[in-house]
């Protein structure tokens, strides 16, 4: 296959991206869907001279690009959040109860029942715990149609996207806000339990190396990465918006670039002072979105960092497609059929159904879900992009032998995610709205 037919494939890819979100807004297809069967058609094509798809071989590049474009959608995420989160008021932590018990109940329970399951179908512990941690962090490229849309702001023009907007303003969709704020904090919460992982696979289990486990990959790293997150946030933000030059003003300029300006250096302050950098470019987002609420300056960041996500994911979506038509799934057995359905269809819906039906907390106030709401918080768990990145990092970081089955599994588990998922969110989230505005005007 010559360099222009490449270009060609490139070029119509693109177009794909650009026109399937408002081509598919009505029916139930994702282009998350459409993109993976483009992907596998092409991936039956000739391809060029070394030009490889194993997982295995181009592992450190599959890490690289999921990485970036893992960190790109968590600045996304951490913009598009409207409900604040502040530190001393016990109601606003109330208000995001659904994210707690997503994170605190969900995950770990999740995590706990597939590693196992994996175990059970005679996967090695280690191995097993590294894919149901993997396997566990919801997506925040791929959930799009089951998360917010965007930070609401007042124009100018007083022409606002709801009522005049103020320091209060906060998500009408307690469903949407749950699962966008789950997706943006849990890709960094599960890296513990993928140390966690190669800790078994490297020297076996004992008291002493479960407990600076505990204290410094489960807790210390998790609190670095915050304080960085605010810290910068905070301090960009100052600068941005109210800064005694106007040069450096960049809210008045306009300049969306900072967003990602400040992804990145979050990121890298946030590795080298050894937190977790997930977290870090999640909370630096939010940060941001807290200062100036009203600013039409967070719809500019939040533009730039969604167009640029929607390319990376479109690049990592043709590249699954492609690699599951050239042998991805060559490894898969019995046992990641079970694996698969059992996550999409089982463990998280159980999962997160504990976590939130216990002690609900009210649905007419903000975090309260009813029974239906909390239902689809359950059901709707996307697996993704994070999963591909964490199987990489970790079979980068020790070898297993079962690592090309892991790969296989997982692709098999992110496209039942995609196609199950994919097909209920739009009819689902509909169905929630209308309900949502029925008792609004009852």
């Amino acid at each position: 296959m010559s360099s222009n037919v490449l270009y060609l494939i490139a070029g119509l890819s693109l177009l794909l991206a650009v026109v399937l979100p408002s081509l598919l807004e009505r029916y139930a297809v994702s282009a998350a869907m459409v993109l993976l069967l483009v992907g596998a058609v092409i991936g039956r094509l000739p391809l060029p001279d070394g030009f490889s798809l194993d997982p295995v071989q181009i592992r450190p590049d599959i890490q690289h690009v999921t990485e970036l474009t893992v960190l790109v959608a968590l600045m996304g995420v951490g913009l598009a959040i409207d409900r604040p989160l502040r530190l001393l008021r016990r109601g606003s932590w109330a208000a995001w109860s659904p994210t707690w018990r997503l994170l605190g109940v969900a995950m770990p329970l999740t995590i706990a029942a597939m590693w196992g399951l994996g175990w059970a179908l005679g996967v090695a512990p280690a191995a097993a715990l590294l894919l149901a941690s993997a396997l566990a962090p919801t997506d925040p490229v791929l959930a799009s149609d089951v998360q917010v849309e965007g930070p609401r702001v007042e124009r100018a023009d007083g022409q606002g996207d709801d009522d005049p907007v103020d320091d209060e303003i906060d998500e009408d969709d307690d469903v949407r806000f749950a699962l966008t704020s789950e997706a943006g904090l849990n890709d960094g919460t599960a890296f513990p339990f993928v140390h966690l992982a190669l800790l078994l696979a490297a020297s076996g289990a004992s008291a002493p190396l479960l407990a600076r486990w505990a204290a410094w990959e489960l807790v210390g790293k998790l609190v670095l990465g915050v304080l960085v997150g605010m810290a910068v946030g905070w301090v960009l933000a100052k600068v941005a918006f109210n800064a005694s030059q106007r040069s450096l003003r960049l809210a008045e300029q306009g300049e969306p670039l900072l967003a990602l300006a400040a992804l990145i250096a979050t990121y890298g302050l946030s590795e080298v002072v050894g937190g977790y950098g997930f977290v870090a470019v999640f909370v630096c987002g939010m940060t941001l979105r807290a200062n100036e609420r009203s600013s039409a300056y967070h719809e500019l960041m939040h533009g730039v960092v969604q167009r640029l996500e929607r390319l990376l994911t479109l690049m990592v979506l043709l590249l699954l497609g492609m690699a599951m038509s050239n042998g991805l799934l060559g490894a898969m057995d019995w046992r990641s059929v079970v694996i698969a359905l059992a996550l999409v269809l089982v463990v998280r819906p159980l999962a997160g159904w504990v976590a939130l039906v216990v002690r609900p907390r009210p649905e007419t106030v903000p975090g309260g879900l009813n029974r239906a709401e909390r239902l689809a918080t359950s059901f709707f768990g996307v697996r993704g992009v994070g999963c591909i990145f964490y199987l990489a990092y970790a079979a980068g970081e020790h070898e297993f032998a079962e690592e090309r089955w892991m790969w296989s599994t997982l692709a098999l588990t992110i496209v039942v995610s995609v196609f199950v998922h994919g097909i209920l969110a739009t009819p689902v989230m509909s169905r929630l709205e209308v309900r949502r505005e029925e008792q609004a005007t009852a």
